[in-house]
């Protein structure tokens, strides 16, 4: 009878180890699958952090060179301006640096 018991309670053992692996092994995989969940969350969340810094980025690049094409216009506008003050200038003592020259070129000196 004891070589009865001694079988029933190997076959116990057997099949608390059985159990006890199975145990194990669902608790495995419920943390891998978690890990997995987790890790597809973060991924998740970086790619619209990613998105949302590089649209920003984006809008503030078109503001920026949004504001140089203005800038460039307007230096263009104020160049223009003042070579059109220049001419003006420049018309207006032509007639007299022309007489200058003129007298200089055709006096003779000894």
């Amino acid at each position: 009878m004891d070589s009865m018991r001694g079988q029933g309670g190997i076959q116990m053992l057997l099949s608390a180890e059985q159990e006890a692996q199975q145990t194990v092994s669902a608790a495995r995989n419920l943390k891998m699958a978690r890990l997995k969940q987790a890790k597809d969350e973060a991924e998740k969340e970086a790619a619209l952090y990613r998105s949302n810094l590089d649209a920003e980025y984006k809008s503030k690049l078109s503001e920026n060179s949004g504001n140089s094409g203005s800038t460039v216009k307007r230096l263009e506008e104020e160049t223009e301006a003042k070579i059109e003050t220049l001419k003006q200038s420049a018309s207006k003592v032509q007639s007299t640096v022309v007489d200058m020259l003129i007298n200089y070129v055709t006096s003779v000196k000894y």
